[in-house]
């Protein structure tokens, strides 16, 4: 199912961004095409998040991303 998911995401024509958090994530979304935005990083769990995580921005990096295509920004602060 998971697999199905991703391939419909995947055929969109742009402006999707895959946040990849963790190997085993980033293993699951295999190749994407160049028209999306991946934001890869380790996993922001207690026992991982200082080895890359923090820092990484995923959030600014993906605002970036969506203006940048003439998106709208995602207000972080409301996701539910």
């Amino acid at each position: 199912m998971t697999g199905a998911i991703l391939g419909a995401v995947k055929a969109r024509l742009g402006g999707v961004v895959f946040m990849a958090w963790g190997a085993a994530a980033e293993r699951v979304l295999g190749e994407i095409p160049e028209r999306h935005l991946v934001i890869r990083s380790p996993h922001p769990s207690p026992l991982s998040a200082r080895r890359g995580f923090f820092g990484s921005r995923p959030f600014t990096r993906a605002n970036a991303f969506l203006v940048a295509g003439g998106g709208a920004p995602i207000d972080w602060t409301r996701v539910e």
